[in-house]
């Protein structure tokens, strides 16, 4: 296990490292003109660090999350009890949601352009609906915990 812990003490060193050059050369290379190509590389190429940490970060955490999974069977019961309840909660939301596509002031640009169609107009309704469902249950955890407390 110590190996282990050098190899990502080293590799942690060596992201930050990387990060630092990039940070250190967009700061110098920095001009007030907005269209100076050199300064729109800089800021691509942090832009691209940044998205290239953010997808290791997210790997790490999968195969961390898929690792421990793995390894304790109640975790993974737990885990996929919580990936049901999430499942029933987005089909519900989505049965739920109308396609209808509403009706406001400017609405007829988004239609024209294309970007509001019924699919969006749905999947929108969709996502307001599960964060209605989701604070509603969120609440009445609260107020179930709160009254539980009571009587212990």
């Amino acid at each position: 296990m110590e190996k282990v812990g050098k190899i990502v003490t080293i590799t942690l060193w060596g992201l930050l490292i990387v990060s630092a050059v990039l940070i250190v050369s967009m700061m110098v290379n920095i001009s007030e003109n907005e269209a100076d190509p050199t300064m729109g590389s800089w800021i691509n190429s942090n832009l691209v660090w940044s998205y290239v940490l953010l997808g290791i970060g997210a790997g790490i955490a999968v195969l961390a999350g898929l690792f421990h999974m793995a390894t304790d069977l109640n975790a993974a019961k737990k885990g996929l009890i919580s990936l049901v309840f999430l499942a029933v909660v987005a089909v519900a939301s989505y049965l739920l949601a109308s396609d209808t596509i509403p009706q406001f002031a400017g609405v007829q640009k988004f239609i024209n352009d294309g970007t509001l169609t019924t699919q969006v107009a749905k999947m929108v309704d969709t996502g307001l609906y599960a964060t209605y469902i989701l604070l509603a249950l969120a609440i009445l955890s609260i107020l179930f915990s709160s009254v539980t407390r009571l009587f212990k």
